[in-house]
């Protein structure tokens, strides 16, 4: 971010685009004595063409933030829109429409078709739409993530690394408004992980990507622009231009916090 920039309240800087943003999102989970608020009234949004982290504490909400503002879940109260669009309200129809054409998903499980070469997995959304990809942004995905010498290869013929992407390609690949990541090293190895931020980032500053990842390991989080920290379903703290040593420090502060 520019230091010439200025602060907005919503701790954008002016002349920064917003991918996505809610006002006083709450989710509630069953009735009246048995409810659990796992969102209170979160007020966040997501700068355009940055790489956003949320991290928590497990049951934190952080998961269901992302949920939220995906449109994979419904909201109990407030507002969500994505770019422009207020998503809250829309049918189920329309927000199936609105996650294939603006928003890609990458998850802890790659979610490839076992059957299907890596070129078939990542085009295959945009075949279900009925769609044919843009080749020379294919191209350029493809090749940004080093995948050009894998694309006949099934997913048991490549590695763990390689499938998550082939599943970042196959979010990529609709040139989507967001993309969201939910914990997408979780399921590697060390070396796997790094490859896979590395990709990630490489998607924002190459590319032009929007990312909001769920993450709960601090040297993942350090690879973003801003970490967002969840506790008890609330936005209670914000760090950009994070360390992985000072996450750490944060989610033990909050861990403290908690047990007190």
């Amino acid at each position: 971010m520019s230091t010439a920039a200025t602060e907005r309240g919503d701790g954008l800087a002016d002349g920064v685009g917003v991918a996505a943003r809610a006002a006083a999102l709450t989710k509630a989970y069953g009735a009246g004595e048995t409810s659990v608020t796992a969102l209170d009234a979160v007020d966040v949004a997501i700068a355009r063409g940055r790489f956003t982290a949320v991290m928590g504490p497990s049951g934190s909400g952080k998961s269901t933030l992302m949920h939220c503002l995906a449109g994979l879940d419904t909201v109990s109260a407030g507002q969500v829109w994505l770019g422009g669009t207020e998503i809250t309200g829309l049918s189920e129809r329309e927000l199936t429409r609105l996650r294939r054409d603006r928003v890609g998903f990458m998850f802890q499980s790659f979610n490839l078709l076992p059957t299907l070469n890596a070129l078939e997995n990542i085009t295959l959304p945009m075949s279900i739409a009925g769609r044919r990809p843009d080749q020379e942004w294919l191209d350029r995905v493809v090749d940004a993530l080093g995948l050009r010498d894998r694309l006949r290869h099934r997913p048991a013929q490549l590695s763990g690394g390689q499938q998550q992407r082939v599943a970042c390609a196959r979010a990529l690949v609709s040139r989507p408004e967001l993309i969201f990541a939910d914990e997408p090293t979780g399921n590697l190895d060390s070396r796997s992980g790094q490859e896979v931020l590395g990709m990630l980032r490489d998607a924002v500053d190459r590319l032009g990507q929007t990312v909001v990842m769920v993450t709960h390991d601090p040297g993942a989080a350090a690879v973003a622009d801003l970490v967002l920290f969840l506790a008890d379903g609330r936005i209670v703290d914000r760090m950009p231009q994070p360390t992985a040593e000072a996450v750490l420090e944060r989610m033990k502060r909050f861990d403290g916090l908690r047990k007190n």
